[in-house]
């Protein structure tokens, strides 16, 4: 496949760069084309052609257009070069659509908005923290950790003996956990997390995608 692929989003988005951290790890070249769901004006005139929610990330390739990440992430994997990142051996590639599905389900929005976003990014913008949300998700959270710490327990990432969409599906939620002390201290308490987590956090796909 020769046509370069875009990505519609933005940087700070988790799911962005779920998608980001899949052609980096397939060494495709693409293109990040700025949507800010967040900006003063709203949607680009046109966007909901894309996404008919009006959400990130959207994608096209070739005239083929996408949107849903997990969707995305599997035609990256599936449809250019590069290492596999989806097990063969069915139970392997059911454990790691399990992860995907907690994390979707349960962990994103505890870690991301629950707990980052109210113990980090509002005091920064001067606003306060809602505690009780911030309560209401540390259990969540807490879950969602042992349940990644036991899923794959003598492999050195979460779905088996290689990297896999689990892997970048993870990494970006868990890059904003860890910015609010309760998500770092709760990490730390789990020593095979804490090990997948310094390994995946140091890949130069990760660092590529830092906005």
């Amino acid at each position: 496949m020769t046509a370069e692929p875009v990505v519609f989003g933005a940087g700070y988005s988790v799911y962005v760069r779920i998608v980001r951290l899949t052609l980096e790890e397939k060494g495709v070249a693409y293109r990040l084309e700025p949507i800010d769901v967040f900006a003063d004006g709203g949607l680009p005139t046109g966007y909901r052609g894309r996404h008919p929610f009006g959400k990130i990330p959207a994608f096209e390739h070739d005239g083929f257009r996408l949107f849903e990440t997990s969707a995305i992430a599997r035609y990256v994997d599936e449809g250019f070069d590069g290492p596999a990142l989806q097990p063969d051996d069915p139970r392997s590639r059911a454990r790691m659509n399990q992860a995907i599905g907690l994390l979707d389900s349960y962990g994103y929005r505890a870690m991301v908005w629950d707990i980052y976003v109210e113990r980090v990014s509002r005091p920064r913008d001067g606003e306060m923290s809602d505690e009780a949300k911030i309560a209401a998700a540390l259990p969540v959270a807490a879950t969602c950790l042992d349940v990644l710490e036991r899923l794959s327990p003598e492999s050195r990432w979460l779905a088996g003996d290689a990297l896999t969409l689990a892997d970048l599906h993870a990494a970006p939620m868990i890059a904003y956990f860890v910015k609010a002390p309760e998500g770092a201290a709760m990490l730390a308490h789990h020593p095979r997390l804490s090990a997948w987590w310094k390994a995946t956090s140091m890949r130069p796909s990760f660092a590529a995608t830092a906005d």
